[in-house]
């Protein structure tokens, strides 16, 4: 039962494109809180990833797995850090958690080994400047 978190979240993104054109001030007033909610204070931009990821985990939903999964990445979420926090939902959530934290990883891996293949194609990961 594999699942594809890149798929997922291309495929969402576009049903969402509908939902903005249909409903623009309700999703308007959803990014406002979301961008306000992720903006760093007390908290920083990856830790408040992770607390998402981990209510995305209690919430089993998929979609939401991939968008966090994606930000963790690129906010330079480590599998520790993560694996760390889905051992937290686990104990929070019990078994049902258990299985969303498979998910969770399997997005995350997802996400990193499309990064780290695009870093790889990047012309900055090239050859060393000589010097």
């Amino acid at each position: 039962m594999s699942k594809s978190y890149p798929e997922i979240t291309r495929e969402v993104s576009g049903l969402l494109s509908q939902l903005r054109r249909d409903t623009p001030e309700p999703l308007r007033g959803f990014s406002a809180l979301a961008g306000a909610a992720m903006q760093p204070g007390a908290l920083d931009a990856k830790t408040k990833e992770l607390i998402a990821m981990a209510l995305s985990v209690a919430a089993r939903c998929d979609p939401c797995l991939g968008f966090h999964a994606q930000a963790l990445v690129r906010l330079g979420c480590t599998q520790a850090e993560l694996e760390e926090m889905l051992a937290v939902c686990v104990y929070m959530g019990g078994g049902p958690s258990l299985m969303y934290a498979a998910h969770a990883l399997q997005a995350w891996q997802q996400f990193d080994a499309a990064a780290g293949a695009a870093a790889a194609l990047s012309p900055s990961a090239a050859a060393p400047a000589q010097a």
